[in-house]
């Protein structure tokens, strides 16, 4: 397990994915009782996805990332392919609906976030942001000139630029100003190795990691050790649990009778812009979607509603 993890750390795979990766594998030792899996083959591994759509009912995506994992194992690390035709029995659970939040939802719901979490909300909100990509925003990548953000290595890799709201260029500047004062106080510290780079920025660039520019815009309240350079103390990005709390609270508070996450604030980003006349390929952009077909739900749930279908009831 440590080599899969040192395999895909060098060839940049997120942290993230290589936690799932690693969890998958060690699931699927197990359930074939500990043996290795280069005395195994295609047949376990149709035998244990099957497993995992009867028997524990997972959803079609946690099934697909278990095969990926697999089949990463066994073409990446143990050169032994599986074949391209496997056979098993695939979970067939529905794609959940987006559950979308009115105008006056996300009025009354905003007006519940508390202080120090409410303009990452905004710009998950207001640039339709996923979470992750929120928390790792770095300062340079707010371009006020072009009133954009700047979203690198979004899900698959990708990057993009996602519109920025007027209205949040004062609190926005206000941030950065906040995250000088951190790095005034960091950078005169011995200890402080400087902000955490991806790939291999830190050496190309010898000065990136004490630069400011590279900090993170929503910065922890405190310094850390880094686990993937022996210990170095820098200063990470916030816990995106926290942000997850506090959209949780304030749709409470806001007494919003929907199952509100950090992504329904996506949801409702997208839905909001097709409602106002927006290009379903410039929502597409916009999102960082590379199926059309993943963007064409939101024109749904509006022609499913009063926008859209008449009900027969209506002419009673």
């Amino acid at each position: 397990m440590n080599h899969v993890a040192e395999f895909m750390v060098t060839r940049h795979y997120a942290k993230r994915t290589i936690e799932t990766y690693q969890h998958w594998i060690k699931f699927y030792i197990l359930f074939c009782e500990k043996k290795h899996p280069s005395e195994l083959g295609s047949t376990e591994v149709e035998l244990f996805l099957t497993h995992l759509s009867n028997d524990k009912n997972v959803a079609p995506s946690t099934q697909k990332i278990a095969l990926n994992a697999l089949s990463f194992l066994y073409k990446d690390i143990l050169n032994q392919p599986l074949s391209l035709d496997l056979k098993f029995n695939k979970s067939r659970k529905e794609t959940k609906l987006p559950v979308v939040l009115t105008t006056e939802e996300i009025k009354s719901f905003l007006k519940q976030v508390e202080s120090n979490k409410k303009l990452i909300v905004q710009l998950m909100y207001g640039s339709g942001l996923r979470l992750m990509e929120a928390v790792r925003l770095r300062v340079q990548d707010i371009d006020f000139d072009f009133g954009a953000v700047l979203i690198w290595n979004g899900k698959g890799g990708r990057h993009r630029r996602v519109t920025l709201a007027k209205e949040l260029y004062k609190p926005l500047k206000h941030q950065i100003n906040l995250c000088h004062n951190y790095f005034e106080n960091d950078i005169e510290r011995e200890e402080y190795s400087g902000v955490w780079l991806p790939f291999a920025l830190a050496k190309k660039n010898l000065g990136a990691a004490q630069s400011f520019q590279w900090h993170y815009l929503f910065p922890s309240t405190r310094l850390s050790s880094d686990p993937q350079s022996e210990g170095s103390i820098r200063r990470h990005h916030i816990d995106e649990t926290s942000v997850q709390k506090a959209v949780k609270l304030a749709a409470k508070q806001a007494k919003i009778q929907k199952n509100v996450t950090c992504h329904t604030l996506r949801h409702s980003f997208a839905t909001h812009l097709l409602q106002r006349g927006a290009d379903i390929r410039t929502v597409q952009e916009q999102l960082g979607h590379s199926d059309l077909r993943t963007t064409q739900i939101y024109t749904h749930v509006i022609q499913a509603g009063a926008n859209g279908v008449r009900s027969p009831l209506s002419d009673l």
